[in-house]
């Protein structure tokens, strides 16, 4: 995994995303699911690209159930834009880069 992504769970859940001082993407996965594969290339260039904009985190849903429960995440790749601690946006589904972009730009 990239370095400029960060790992996230349940204990690391309320620093790491909800008090963020920028948006974070939180990509919800897990290791059996071939889109999130797909996707994470991808994740890796935005983590890099736009480091300026937002913070890209990576939680598996597997084990942190709580956390996707708790956000009513029903279908993987799930991704969750976080801003001051608070849902601003989300999307479902291996996307392409231009996708993630204008999510991001919509909120920063």
């Amino acid at each position: 995994m990239a370095d400029n992504i960060t790992t996230v769970s349940s204990e690391s859940w309320e620093n790491d995303v909800l008090k963020s001082d920028r948006p974070v993407l939180v990509d919800f996965w897990a290791a059996w699911c071939g889109p999130c594969k797909m996707v994470a290339p991808v994740l890796e260039e935005l983590a890099v690209e736009m480091s300026d904009k937002v913070h890209v985190a990576k939680l598996n849903v597997d084990e942190n159930q709580d956390i996707a429960n708790q956000y009513q995440v029903r279908g993987i790749p799930t991704f969750i834009l976080f801003k001051d601690g608070k849902v601003a946006d989300r999307m479902t589904g291996a996307m392409p880069k231009s996708a993630f972009e204008q999510l991001i730009e919509r909120h920063t």
